[in-house]
């Protein structure tokens, strides 16, 4: 049975908390292909010169958050304001609402024709955390969350989910506010210095400094490493498995 330490974590960690897309799934560059369609459609409906969404774009302003909250901060990033609308909002409707059904439309698609792919070295990494009797969750503002965990194959994995039906349900803010994760340490049963977030997102990382966990990982896919740490990871890997190093 490993130890926390031969996992890379410290040692009376109890519980480690996970973010979904780009942490265990590939389905981060599922999400921004789909906000990237999104935005630009948006955009040169506007203006037919508008500068296009960018990677950069989908790090600072979207990656990690709640689907509304990155509709709102990328264009007002833009110097764009919309209505909120509501819920039923259709894809076509000028509203906040209608960008993100828009985008989660976008992203159901290409789950439902081309499934879930995992990081393989960051499923090992979760199964050597339940071989040691960590407890473990799922901590994503996808509201697919359960869908995507099904579909990777890892859910007997996983003790417990916090994702955005959770948190629309139970009035959770988003990243980079720690609520969710707080959420999750609590379903586990384990104070915040018991437990370990790892995250992709700049946002994520910056909601696991905030809520006052023992440690940060930040992983790192899309070469922000520098920003990663800026935000308060402990350590930056590129993939979870580099953690069992020591065993």
């Amino acid at each position: 049975m490993p130890t926390p330490r031969e996992l890379g974590l410290p040692d009376g960690v109890r519980a480690c908390l996970f973010d979904l897309d780009g942490v265990l799934t590939r389905t981060a560059t599922v999400h921004m292909a789909a906000w990237k369609r999104t935005f630009d459609e948006f955009l040169r409906g506007r203006d037919p010169d508008a500068q296009e969404f960018t990677q950069e774009d989908y790090n600072r302003h979207v990656d990690g958050k709640p689907r509304a909250d990155g509709v709102r901060d990328f264009l007002a990033s833009r110097g764009i304001t919309l209505p909120e609308g509501a819920d039923g909002d259709g894809p076509d409707a000028a509203t906040v609402a209608g960008v993100a059904t828009r985008k989660n439309e976008l992203v159901l698609r290409e789950l439902e024709e081309h499934g879930v792919e995992v990081y393989e070295g960051s499923v090992r990494y979760l199964r050597a955390v339940k071989e040691a009797g960590l407890a473990t969750a799922v901590v994503t503002a996808s509201a697919n969350g359960e869908q995507v965990v099904a579909s990777g194959g890892f859910a007997d994995l996983i003790d417990t989910r916090v994702d955005g039906v959770v948190a629309k349900r139970d009035g959770l803010r988003g990243k980079p506010a720690p609520d969710t994760f707080l959420a999750g340490a609590r379903a586990l049963g384990v104070e915040p210095g018991e437990a370990v977030v790892f995250e992709d997102a700049l946002s994520g990382v910056a909601a696991g400094r905030a809520g006052g966990f023992a440690f940060v990982v930040g992983v790192d896919r899309v070469g922000q490493a520098d920003g990663l740490r800026e935000s308060g990871a402990d350590v930056v890997v590129t993939d979870l498995e580099q953690l069992l190093g020591e065993r």
